[in-house]
């Protein structure tokens, strides 16, 4: 049966403190909303609608940056969580099946809850998802009679036996969506908010013969983000997690404390990971391959058996095969760096493309930007280039061709040629003794006068 998925997202976040909606904030590389939307993705949705509200512009260029399918509606208005839901009714008009509401302040529910969920479906109307709370405070209450999930219980509408219960309310629900629009058309705002509740959903069900019950999942899942305080938090335990599980897939890191991880990072078994290690979105690292202290790599590829840095940085673009050398201080931008090459020190490379077996010095620049366009620099096989030398874009060198160091390279270099583009030194016989003897006269001069 087919799914649809509605992300609640139109809050404005006031405890955030900040301009942009709370929903947009990054955790571990990508907005809270993605992260909710990702844990949609995972039963492959026929339509997900996300409910925006608060910068509502920068909230659909968000969701559709990470899934271009996703519908945008907007509640103009924030009259509770129940309004919010049936703002999606137009968008989920012809959708046959079932409908989930999360929240796109909560970034951690997984696809085994929500699998869970869309099981408990198939012998009740309306599933509601609940945890046991360490320290239950003002969260909404399930109350509970056997398997079946009989009301929801706001805290500031619970009476004190209510508040005793420490089965708590996530928020998440799903049901047919046919049923879960006819139930949200039922609820009032005769509460101590004057909100519609999508919470009473589950009352009204009953009262309509319908079925509920509760699958609960880890508090941690639950876990929704108000604050900046609370997002540091979700930061650290998403870091942890993630730290947690490439090790248990065979990943070496030295420090795992040090690291930080995107949500969409991917390393190979065997890999090597050393302290102080940031790995921006969009990296693939594969197996056996080492990440040196103190680098930073975003949107690039690592095959097996390279070494990166230690103190390197690989921008976007950056492919580097295997066996690959990338050393200290060395930046890595659009290019691709063929089997076996290495680029060892204080170099940048950008917009190029480096065969295999070829060595880059020490202080290599490839010139590649003019001010308006990019332009690309092509080194062959087995190419050697000298330490400190400049290559001017669009430049190509040979198969095993070779620069002098220091040069400036402005033309292509054939295959086997020695490029030298320097000035010629000359001596000068004595000239340093009396240029030094010149100016210490004139320090002692300048002093006496003073």
């Amino acid at each position: 049966m087919a799914t649809a998925f509605i992300i609640l997202a139109a809050g404005k976040g006031t405890r955030m403190q900040s301009d942009l909606p709370k929903v947009l904030h990054p955790l571990a590389g990508a907005p809270l909303l993605v992260h909710a939307m990702k844990s949609g993705a995972a039963l492959d949705p026929a339509a997900m609608v996300v409910v925006a509200g608060h910068g509502a512009d920068l909230v659909e260029a968000a969701a559709k940056d990470w899934n271009p399918d996703a519908q945008i509606v907007v509640q103009s208005e924030q009259l509770g969580t129940a309004h919010a839901v049936a703002q999606a009714r137009p968008a989920l008009k012809d959708h046959k099946g079932d409908a989930f509401v999360l929240y796109g302040d909560t970034p951690f529910i997984t696809d085994t809850t929500l699998a869970a969920m869309a099981a408990a479906r198939t012998t009740h109307d309306v599933v509601v998802l609940g945890f046991e709370a360490a320290d239950p405070g003002r969260y909404g209450r399930l109350v509970m009679d056997g398997t079946t999930l009989t009301r929801i219980v706001e805290f500031k509408d619970a009476d004190e036996a209510t508040r005793e219960i420490t089965l708590c309310n996530s928020g998440v629900v799903c049901a047919d969506a046919a049923t879960l629009f006819d139930l949200v058309d039922a609820v009032g705002n005769d509460n101590a908010a004057g909100e519609y509740y999508l919470t009473d959903i589950v009352e009204i069900a009953r009262d309509k013969g319908l079925t509920a019950t509760a699958v609960s999942c880890d508090e941690a899942e639950t876990l929704g983000i108000n604050s900046r305080t609370e997002l540091s938090a979700a930061e650290a335990l998403f870091q942890q997690n993630a730290r947690a599980a490439l090790i248990g897939d065979g990943v070496t890191l030295q420090a795992p404390e040090t690291v930080f991880l995107s949500h969409d990072t991917v390393i190979g078994r065997d890999a090597v990971i050393e302290p102080n290690v940031v790995f921006a979105p969009g990296v693939t690292v594969e197996t056996g391959a080492t990440i040196r202290a103190f680098s930073h790599l975003e949107g690039c590829h690592v095959s097996r058996g390279a070494v990166v840095g230690p103190y390197a940085r690989l921008r976007p673009g950056a492919e580097l095969a295997e066996n690959v050398k990338v050393g200290n201080f060395v930046e890595i931008k659009k290019a691709q760096i063929a089997e076996g090459a290495k680029v060892n020190h204080l170099s940048y490379i950008g917009d190029a493309t480096i065969g295999a077996g070829t060595n880059v010095g020490a202080g290599v620049i490839t010139c590649n930007y003019d001010g308006v366009f990019k332009h690309q620099t092509t080194i062959g096989e087995n190419v050697f280039v000298g330490s400190n030398t400049m290559l001017v874009a669009p430049v190509t060198l040979g198969d095993a061709a070779m620069t002098a160091s220091g040069s400036v390279i402005t033309r292509d270099v054939a295959a086997g040629d020695l490029a030298v583009a320097r000035a010629r030194q000359d001596n000068k016989a004595g000239f340093a003794t009396r240029m030094f003897e010149k100016l210490k006269k004139m320090k002692a001069k300048k002093a006496k006068g003073a």
